[in-house]
């Protein structure tokens, strides 16, 4: 249930410390970017303007020594989403101060699972990401302060068990 009228652009526009992000699924693609994942599955070039607007506010959040990083859940081998999503948006992101963790499932159990994609803000503010079956966005819920404890527990258990995605994918991405 809602208990708050922000939403969650409401809650990055005002977050003052940090923004942390859990991504779970292996496919994103019918949920934006949609062009671009095309072309880099027909093998184009990543366009040097590609995700210009979200490193352009990455920018402005971490020049004021905001913090913004995420942690996704994944299993080898990559999806052909997943070889995008790391390839072409992780790391262009990086250049807009984003930071990334990979939590990698391959050989050992999720510690998380069950868990759905969400936004938490200054240890103070969920946002619960909904997809349908297919990995379309469907919306957010920001969740009332009685959940905050529940999602800075995740939080906590997605960091301890993730690696900086720059060592992970210098052995398992390009």
């Amino acid at each position: 249930m809602t208990t708050s009228s922000k939403t969650l652009g409401d809650l990055f526009d005002s977050f003052k410390r940090e923004a942390f992000r859990l991504e779970t699924l292996d496919d994103y693609s019918r949920s934006g970017n949609v062009d671009a994942y095309h072309a880099f599955l027909a093998g184009e070039p990543q366009p040097d303007d590609y995700n210009a607007g979200w490193v352009e506010e990455l920018r402005s959040h971490t020049g004021q020594g905001k913090r913004i990083h995420r942690v996704h859940i994944l299993s080898r081998p990559l999806t052909e989403y997943l070889r995008f999503e790391l390839g072409w948006g992780y790391r262009k992101n990086m250049t807009g101060g984003e930071e990334f963790f990979i939590l990698d499932t391959t050989d050992k159990p999720n510690p998380l699972e069950n868990v759905p994609d969400f936004w938490f803000f200054d240890f103070e503010s969920v946002a619960v990401m909904n997809y349908d079956e297919a990995g379309k966005y469907l919306g957010s819920e920001v969740l009332g302060p009685e959940r905050t404890a529940e999602f800075a527990r995740f939080r906590t258990t997605a960091l301890a068990h993730a690696e900086p995605f720059t060592e992970w994918w210098a052995k398992y991405g390009a």
